[in-house]
């Protein structure tokens, strides 16, 4: 069941993806080619914590870490180690989530590691305006068919295709909640949102093929034919006119969207 959020529960929702914004913000100048991705788990735990949040992924489901980092051919929930360093010409994915007074708000973008290549910055900037296109869609009485169509379709128009056994949620009291978002749709189709819905929208696009496996750590996802992949997502709220995206970055500061 899909939930209308209150007044009150909106404003915890905002303290909570602010806090992921803002600690992704500080994350993103932090990617840099031999930074060991446990240094950027670590940083993400205590900064959360120093505002007042508890990390959302931290044990959930048995996940072992407060961060997910994902690189290159890695679609989504790469495990921070202390044996991995990123290298340069990476693209990295950080996804953070964050809980504050029992609300949930949940974010990811793609940050590249020094200089990476022409097709890389593509796949990352086709990502991120496929975020930008499904929240356009986005405003009461709008299809979800829309929002999903609308990221798939950014994607094909530049050769990329979109992962299927991944999809942005609802969200709110649970970190997944209903509707489930896929990044591909018919438009017209799929539930009528309706203001106060929370969504997290998060397209994953491939530079080559769809399919994805699941390593033996149980928990990252990787692209079969190892193709870079990219990530960006916001935690957002349907308005009547549009909508408001809950964990855009701090004024001034360097983050999808804006």
């Amino acid at each position: 069941m899909v939930e209308i959020k209150s007044a009150a529960e909106l404003e915890k929702m905002r303290k909570a993806s602010s806090i992921v914004a803002e600690v992704l913000v500080l994350l993103k100048d932090m990617v840099r080619p031999g930074v060991l991705t446990s240094d950027l788990n670590a940083f993400a735990e205590k900064e959360i914590r120093a505002r007042g949040g508890e990390p959302a992924f931290l044990g959930y489901r048995g996940y072992p870490a407060t961060l997910c980092v994902s690189i290159n051919e890695e679609v989504v929930h790469g495990i921070p180690s202390p044996s991995r360093k990123i290298g340069e010409g990476d693209i990295v994915s950080l996804d953070l989530g964050c809980v504050w007074r029992d609300y949930y708000g949940d974010a990811a973008l793609t940050v590249a590691a020094g200089r990476i290549s022409k097709e890389a910055a593509r796949l990352m900037a086709v990502t991120e305006r496929s975020l930008a296109e499904a929240l356009a869609q986005v405003r009461d009485g709008a299809k979800l068919g829309d929002v999903s169509h609308a990221v798939e379709s950014c994607a094909s128009a530049a050769g990329f295709s979109v992962v299927r056994e991944f999809t942005g949620h609802g969200i709110g009291r649970r970190l997944h909640e209903d509707p489930t978002i896929p990044n591909y749709g018919r438009p017209g189709s799929g539930i009528t949102l309706r203001e106060g819905m929370t969504i997290a929208i998060e397209p994953m696009v491939c530079a080559g093929r769809p399919g994805v496996e699941v390593k033996e750590d149980g928990w990252t996802a990787v692209t079969r034919d190892g193709a870079l992949s990219a990530h960006f997502e916001h935690t957002v709220c349907v308005k009547r006119g549009g909508c408001e995206i809950l964990s855009a970055g701090p004024a001034g500061t360097a983050w999808a969207l804006i």
